[in-house]
């Protein structure tokens, strides 16, 4: 066929390519995407937006926050492009703001929403909206599934069960078997987790009227799910020790430190030295505020948990485990403390984050299985916590 210009010499280049791309199956984008391998099937850079809101602006989620961020970093050698957007309310009682809130991320058509909510009742309107707009929305800080909304993936852990592994934790220091004060020592193997099952089998034969000790609660936001759940899990172990005496009701000090310091202040205006064996606290910030006000009345037993308490002295165990109260234990201010999974919360958030916007099926629930944190094993946890690798290349390469 006779030629009628450039523009025809074009057309049959082009016409040819296409016929080597369909017999040869070699069209498209290349492989390299100048990352670290992977980048899946199409080669191009994947988006998305993560709207990430917790109660407050404390240490612990700031320990989350951060392991958002890592695992986002983590990502981009397999070709994914993560904006972490991070906010929250001023405090943990600020419901109405956290609504608010999520309500922003829902406008902006963020591709997730994680939640670690301050109260599991008052964010569900909130979640209601985005299951309406689409968005797939993430629970983090607990397991249990919650009613009349829909929670594609929920990061956390028991809190009946953490409580009840911080009472074993304490059981320990007073003169049970286990790793901590004067009691039975149990011989610990390096890759020993010391959770819920551990503590339960170490003191399944335990003499239960040998343990002596005296103390009181901090609780959260009284009345609350997360509250609750904690304080009677603490109590349903020590109602199992006749000789472990609960001074007092709980004091509500709002996950706060501050009013952990005055909690604790109370405490001591109200019992003597012999009375007030030891502090828990049901979390750390509000535990932190219990080792200053002790501190400031020469009352804080900082002998580490290894040593038998000082007479006089009031010892403090808590829950949730980040940075600075690892440096607390490390220091023998810190008896024990049970951890949360504060890092797991970021790093395993960004990944379900990126399967769903990928549209891909996560884990319905990762169970981050709470366990002791004491002198021996503090170093474990932080500055570099063991977290598992993530198949980023797998991840994107079947993304849709």
């Amino acid at each position: 066929m006779p030629l009628r210009g450039e523009r025809d010499v074009r057309r049959i280049m082009l016409l040819l390519v296409a016929i080597g791309c369909l017999s040869l199956g070699a069209c498209g984008d290349s492989d390299d995407d100048g990352g670290g391998g992977g980048g899946g099937a199409s080669g191009e850079t994947k988006k998305l937006t993560i709207g990430w809101t917790q109660p407050d602006i404390t240490g612990v989620f700031k320990t989350a926050t951060d392991y958002f961020e890592k695992a986002a970093q983590d990502a981009k050698p397999a070709g994914f492009d993560i904006e972490i957007l991070s906010r929250s309310p001023a405090t943990h009682t600020a419901f109405a703001d956290q609504l608010g809130i999520v309500e922003d991320y829902i406008s902006r058509n963020v591709d997730v929403i994680a939640i670690s909510p301050a109260d599991t009742e008052a964010i569900k309107p909130a979640i209601k909206q985005a299951n309406q707009a689409g968005i797939p929305v993430i629970m983090v800080n607990l397991l249990e599934e919650q009613k009349d909304i829909e929670v594609a993936s929920y990061i956390g852990f028991d809190n009946a069960e953490a409580a009840k592994v911080s009472a074993y934790s304490m059981l320990d220091y007073y003169g049970g078997p286990g790793v901590l004060g004067a009691g039975e020592k149990v011989d610990v193997k390096p890759d020993d987790y010391l959770d819920l099952k551990w503590w339960e089998e170490t003191y399944a034969d335990a003499d239960k009227s040998a343990i002596e000790a005296k103390g009181s609660i901090i609780e959260g936001i009284a009345g609350t799910f997360f509250s609750q759940a904690r304080v009677d899990g603490f109590n349903s172990v020590m109602e199992q020790y006749p000789g472990v005496q609960i001074q007092g009701k709980p004091i509500a000090a709002d996950w706060n430190r501050e009013k952990g310091v005055k909690a604790t202040e109370n405490f001591m205006s109200r019992y003597p030295e012999n009375e007030l064996g030891f502090i828990w606290a049901a979390s750390n910030e509000m535990g932190l505020g219990a080792i200053q006000a002790l501190g400031n009345r020469k009352r804080l037993n900082d002998g580490g948990g290894e040593k038998e308490q000082p007479a006089g002295k009031t010892s403090v165990f808590t829950n949730d485990v980040t940075p600075e109260s690892t440096d607390a234990i490390r220091d023998g201010k810190l008896i024990a403390e049970t951890h949360h999974g504060f890092p797991e919360w970021g790093w395993f958030g960004t990944k379900v984050a990126a399967q769903l916007a990928c549209d891909q099926k996560p884990e319905e629930k990762i169970d981050i299985r709470p366990r002791t944190v004491y002198q021996g094993n503090a170093d474990k946890f932080y500055p570099q916590p063991a977290l598992p690798e993530i198949d980023w290349d797998a991840i994107k390469q079947d993304c849709k």
